[in-house]
């Protein structure tokens, strides 16, 4: 690794901390200690697992398993939708114009999927094990207590409002600290559904990359950057909640309860993601069209939002450790992210000309852009957990913009971390 590229690393760990800090409520009381523990952790979490082979065979065999997936949910969609779901099945020619790929029936449906297999593999206590051997580890090493460990740890396969459900009975007697990262950790990563349709839609772009190794890398590396960044913002040196009695719930009566719920769980996120999708995009094509009309009056004929949030998110992107003559394409990227949501971003990243993004910066960015951390995410974690514990609403509310700010910042410090190696 060339010298400059090493310097502009060790600025991103210090620049990516010093941004934090204006926001944080009690500067004086920082552990600057902490952090330092929590970046070196991150890199050699990275290390672990990215590196070590057993770890990458493991993710190897998992995404055989995804392939599998992706090639069982056509059987399905295509029973239900015919050759919508697999255009080379088509009863006509394909003119080889327009998007090839119909979003909603072929990258949807894999959501749908995904949920249902996720809520069974929950009920047969295999999930649980998982993520609860993972939060044990961040228990220790962040002293925070079991229910806020299990509840952000459980957002590397649950959705942001369906994580905390698990932790719902301690909702109300949690410190303001501890649901800030319950929200940040919960901006931070994408869950297990989405990150399967994310796949689906990358793979033209990274055909050489494990896309699973790496999106499930990226949210595991987000959960200690999000307490992190939940403990510069809201230091303090409260008792920590503690599980009583069993440590964790049961979500589900039977596999067939767990089949049909998490299939209806996953119907409403495909409704939301592609009501969503639809609406933003429709959006920001409209919103662009004022600007250019704007922008044509002072002589900006091409000024748009992207260009706009292109600008805001450079320094940041720099510090993820992107090449400066790579920075704005990936800040336009990171900055449709945080605006609008993962999905539109990741959609403009599969489709990014060849040659704008060196591999190496690619990567970094698919790190940088893996989380729910947008603006459409506030209204839904407060109205989500707001829910849940009544009580706590104002404090959610008062939290939010903080939760967002981390959020961003740890996927953009996987991002950096990732690129060291």
């Amino acid at each position: 690794m060339a010298m400059p590229t090493i310097l502009q690393i060790i600025i991103g760990f210090i620049g990516l901390v010093l941004i934090a800090i204006p926001f944080s409520q009690n500067k004086s009381a920082i552990n600057y200690r902490h952090i330092l523990i929590a970046i070196i952790f991150q890199v050699l979490l990275a290390f672990a697992l990215i590196k070590i082979p057993f770890i990458v065979q493991i993710f190897a065999y998992l995404s055989d398993g995804v392939t599998a997936l992706q090639a069982a949910t056509q059987e399905g969609s295509e029973f239900v939708f015919g050759y919508l779901s697999n255009p080379t099945t088509a009863p006509f020619e394909n003119s080889s114009t327009g998007n090839s790929i119909i979003f909603a029936f072929q990258i949807l449906p894999l959501i749908v999927v995904i949920s249902s297999l996720s809520a069974l593999l929950w009920f047969w206590n295999i999930l649980p094990l998982i993520i609860r051997a993972i939060s044990r580890v961040f228990e220790k090493l962040f002293n925070i207590g079991g229910p806020i460990g299990l509840g952000a740890t459980a957002n590397i396969i649950m959705g942001q409002v369906e994580a905390p459900l698990l932790v719902r009975p301690y909702l109300s007697t949690m410190s303001k600290k501890e649901l800030l990262i319950l929200m940040t950790a919960g901006m931070s990563t994408v869950s297990g559904s989405i990150m399967i349709a994310l796949v689906s839609m990358l793979q033209p772009q990274f055909p050489e990359v494990n896309l699973i190794q790496h999106l499930v890398s990226a949210s595991i590396l987000s959960i200690p950057a999000a307490i992190m960044y939940a403990n510069i913002m809201m230091p303090s040196s409260e008792e920590v909640t503690n599980f009583v009695g069993d440590e964790v719930p049961k979500v589900y009566d039977s596999s067939m309860d767990a089949v049909t719920r998490g299939t209806r769980d996953g119907l409403e996120i495909c409704l939301n993601v592609g009501a969503i999708l639809i609406a933003f995009i429709a959006l920001v094509s409209l919103f662009n069209s004022i600007l250019g009309i704007v922008g044509g009056w002072v002589g900006f004929s091409n000024l748009s939002l992207q260009l706009i949030l292109g600008y805001i998110f450079f320094p940041i992107v720099w510090l993820m450790g992107v090449p400066l003559e790579e920075t704005f394409a990936s800040a336009e990227l990171l900055g449709l992210k945080t605006a609008l949501n993962e999905f539109v971003a990741y959609g403009a990243l599969a489709n990014i000309d060849p040659g704008v993004l060196s591999d190496r910066s690619k990567l970094i960015t698919l790190y940088g852009l893996c989380g729910f951390a947008n603006f459409s995410s506030i209204g839904i974690l407060v109205s989500g957990i707001g829910a849940m514990a009544p009580e706590r609403k104002n404090d959610l509310i008062k939290m939010s913009i903080k939760a967002l700010i981390g959020a961003t910042l740890a996927s953009c410090m996987t991002g950096l971390v990732i690129g060291i190696f």
